[in-house]
């Protein structure tokens, strides 16, 4: 079985989390959720403090090493990429060929959403129960606007884009479950044995 791994990508409450926990219910892939870590490295340094965003990271980079090195079927993570930042852009580039050079394939998913769908899924029960730092939904729907301001979270339609194996989905009006089946289908992930 070859191992794989899959980068949701995508702004704010757009899904990544939710088809990601979909995707990995349908195949043997784990996963990584980038709040995963977030919200750890919260518990324990303020956003501000430098030591907050060296153990994101830290934690980040073990875990990948760890599923790119091991005997896994492989890794999903999301992440939201800023579009128009070439070093988020190099950063996953550096994630795909640590995978990529331990035999995987790698595959991006990029989700969009219109705004206000994202505003009623930044509510949602599962987002709220994983990711704690969102239960201030005045500071989260707040968090949400500036950023999209400040930063290109969705790439152009038709926009040369770095990575090899990629497919972008609106999913405003598409259940976490089919958007799953999708990506199973279009990156022809081997599903969970029965």
């Amino acid at each position: 079985m070859s191992k794989t791994l899959v980068i949701i990508l995508g702004p704010h409450a757009v899904g990544k989390m939710t088809v990601g926990q979909e995707l990995a219910n349908i195949t043997q892939l784990r996963l990584f959720h980038n709040h995963m870590s977030i919200e750890l490295a919260r518990k324990l340094f303020a956003y501000t403090e430098k030591e907050w965003s060296i153990l994101n990271e830290t934690i980040r980079k073990t875990v990948f090493e760890l599923f790119a090195k091991g005997d896994f079927p492989g890794l999903i993570f999301t992440y939201m990429c800023a579009f128009d930042e070439q070093s988020d852009l190099d950063y996953l580039q550096n994630m795909i060929h640590l995978f990529s050079s331990n035999g995987a394939n790698c595959y991006v998913v990029e989700l969009c959403a219109d705004f206000e769908e994202r505003l009623i899924r930044n509510k949602s029960e599962n987002r709220l129960l994983h990711k704690e730092s969102k239960r201030n939904l005045e500071r989260s729907e707040a968090e949400m606007r500036n950023t999209s301001e400040k930063y290109r979270l969705n790439s152009y339609d038709g926009e040369n884009l770095p990575f090899e194996n990629y497919m972008k989905i609106d999913n405003t009006a598409l259940a976490p479950d089919e958007v799953a089946k999708m990506i199973q289908t279009h990156f022809a992930i081997e599903g969970r044995a029965e």
